[in-house]
């Protein structure tokens, strides 16, 4: 009975929604495209070594240059020298 009443819920919520506008739609495929170059940069370096971090972090910053997309933040800072 629950899967019922959530998916009449989910039909009624998505049912008023229109499409994203043409500035959405840009982001959206900027998102997958940065999303794509991860995962390209994961597959090219798995480990997660010092040495393979930096050449991954590389890989991604040459795939989203080419891209012309937004760079990504690191997730922590720096470590101090």
């Amino acid at each position: 009975m629950n899967r019922l009443g959530f998916l009449i819920a989910a039909l009624l919520l998505f049912a008023g929604t229109g499409e994203a506008s043409q500035q959405g739609q840009v982001v959206l495929n900027n998102w997958k495209a940065a999303d794509k170059c991860a995962k390209q940069a994961q597959a090219a370096y798995p480990d997660y070594s010092a040495e393979a971090n930096a050449k991954r972090d590389a890989k991604l910053k040459e795939c989203l240059n080419a891209g012309n997309l937004t760079p990504r933040q690191p997730l922590a800072p720096p470590p101090p020298r």
